[in-house]
């Protein structure tokens, strides 16, 4: 342990000194990250988006950088960006000049009743605490659904180089439960627990947290949150960032404008019992259940050989039934290569994986991104029509303010091979809690998605979308046994599910807003195998969303 704090120390010594501190903006916040950009499609900022969370200190200075290039803002654009520096107030090194009223780092509290947060600054110390509240209903032909969740946000600067953030929700459903490690939505995963009473639904917290230390060119943290990695509008094929946050070493370097790097190394759920350490405290006791421990390293470089082209390459592994193995601690290490020297000829080797995204938005207006997440490769495979690589692909494109103003199109189509994110070892599954990491759809899967979005007033946001998603056939097999490659891709569609979707949302203030929609679902399973159509559905999907189904949602959330 002596050993660590001196190395730590000195590393601390080398690096700090500089004003650069990271507290991440939490991925839910989705009308920020989309308006950052919409201001990096229209060349008014530049934006490397493969990998989020952004630290709230690097987008108070993107806003800054916006705000002031004004000539090359709408209203609307202003708009938003005053009203958004007024909730990146700690962040402000220096008061931003606007018409909205910035706290300025003087040895003072500032209280907000609307919206409801409390600042504090001083020369050391900078602090920032707000209450979080939302609720969403949902009613259909099936029934209805009440989401609730509430908690409190808060996050502080101390000096130059640290931050500390927590945030802490408790959710409820009523009525049914919207997420399950089997179904194929892009709800957020939690740990739930029933509702007493035998009420249908669950309830679940999710607590987020972290430590950090950065200076100029990049930041260390220890922390619990969620990553997402891949480009994406409708849910990201590396990692989703979907599952329950876990605990992470995370560390970020920036030290060049065409260097940008990630890495993190966390800890999993398993769910997988280990016999041994399994007990029963005494006779009539609850069997005490331990599960087997679950790790997880990534990395992701990200060049920028011209401006506004972004190329990322990363790996990743996945490991169990060791302590944490000081190889996979090496954040620029190739995980594959050490896979085989640290757990050859022993049958069950560590899940490891590839990945590749390309962003370009070279063309104003236009973002065009791709993303290929390979689990297992072979050259052999190519171009034969029997067999298959084991990867998932994403492409797409959004094109904003052009040829009309604050109107924005997007496309994006994601098709996945059979067996990607699996492997033979459950402990070493590409999963957390059972959730997974990857793409919400899974394995042997595609889906097309189309949106166009339009702005007509400052704060308001209006959209129409369609969504067909496929999930193919569950053949049995046994992973690692047999012609793994040979199971055609999409040969039988055993779910599917069609929606078009239309609605909008109003940000009041930087952290409030009401939204409404309307979805009409045609969501069916269908007889293959065997298994019933009626099997499939409930396999994949919530109850409330079965059949062909007009659902209304509404709600209020304050705070993300």
């Amino acid at each position: 342990m002596k050993k660590y704090l001196i190395t730590l120390s000195v590393f601390f010594s080398l690096v700090g000194g500089s004003f650069c501190q990271s507290v991440p903006e939490h991925i839910s916040n989705r009308p920020l990250y989309d308006f950052l950009d919409e201001l990096a499609n229209e060349h008014i900022i530049s934006l490397s988006s493969a990998v989020k969370p952004y630290s709230r200190s690097f987008i108070a200075k993107k806003l800054t950088e916006a705000y002031e290039n004004k000539a090359t803002l709408s209203p609307r654009q202003l708009h938003q960006i005053e009203v958004y520096l007024n909730d990146f107030a700690p962040e402000l090194r220096e008061k931003v000049k606007s018409r909205l009223a910035i706290v300025e780092r003087d040895s003072t509290f500032i209280w907000s009743l609307l919206p409801p947060v409390m600042n504090y600054s001083d020369s050391l110390f900078r602090f920032s605490l707000k209450p979080v509240y939302g609720i969403q209903y949902y009613k259909n032909e099936n029934g209805s659904i009440r989401h609730t969740w509430g908690g409190l946000a808060a996050h502080s600067y101390v000096g130059d180089n640290w931050a500390v953030w927590a945030s802490l929700r408790d959710n409820q459903q009523k009525g049914g439960r919207l997420a399950r490690p089997a179904y194929l939505v892009q709800s957020q995963g939690g740990a739930y627990k029933g509702i007493t009473g035998g009420g249908k639904g669950g309830e679940f917290s999710e607590m987020r947290a972290g430590i950090s230390w950065s200076w100029s060119w990049g930041s260390l943290s220890f922390e619990k949150d969620h990553v997402v990695i891949g480009d994406n509008y409708n849910g990201a094929n590396i990692l989703s960032g979907r599952t329950p946050s876990y605990p992470m070493v995370k560390l970020h370097m920036n030290p060049a404008p065409w260097l940008n790097f990630n890495y993190h190394h966390g800890w999993l759920v398993s769910k997988e019992i280990d016999s041994l350490r399994t007990y029963t405290p005494y006779e009539g006791a609850p069997e005490r259940k331990i599960y087997l421990p679950k790790y997880i390293s990534v990395n992701m470089f990200t060049f920028t050989p011209v401006e506004r082209l972004d190329i990322s390459i990363g790996n990743s592994i996945i490991y169990s039934d060791m302590d944490v193995y000081p190889g996979y601690l090496i954040p620029f290490a190739f995980f594959k290569s050490i896979v085989h020297t640290q757990s050859q000829n022993t049958g069950h080797n560590h899940n490891s994986a590839m990945f590749v995204n390309v962003s370009s938005r070279n063309i104003r207006h236009l973002h065009l991104y791709g993303t290929w997440f390979v689990d297992e490769f072979s050259v052999t495979r190519i171009g034969d029509s029997e067999r298959t690589n084991f990867t998932s692909t994403k492409a797409g494109f959004r094109l904003s303010n052009w040829p009309l103003k604050d109107i924005s199109i997007t496309g994006e189509y994601t098709f996945t091979y059979p067996k990607t994110f699996q492997h033979r070892t459950p402990s070493t599954t590409f999963e957390t809690n059972r959730f997974n990491l990857g793409h919400y759809l899974k394995d042997n899967s595609r889906e097309l998605y189309m949106s166009i979005e339009a702005k007509p007033l400052k704060g308001m946001n209006l959209f129409v979308s369609y969504l067909h998603a496929e999930k193919g056939n569950l053949r049995p097999y046994i992973y690692g046994v047999g012609p793994m490659d040979r199971d055609p891709f999409m040969d039988d569609v055993v779910w599917r599910n069609k929606t078009v979707s239309i609605g909008g949302s109003y940000l009041f203030y930087n952290n409030i807003s009401l939204f409404a929609e309307f979805h009409q679902k045609d969501i069916r399973g269908y007889d293959v195998d065997g298994v019933t159509a009626q099997e499939y559905l409930d396999m994949f999907t919530p109850e409330i969303f079965h059949g062909w189904n007009n659902t209304f949602t509404f709600g209020l959330q304050m705070g993300f």
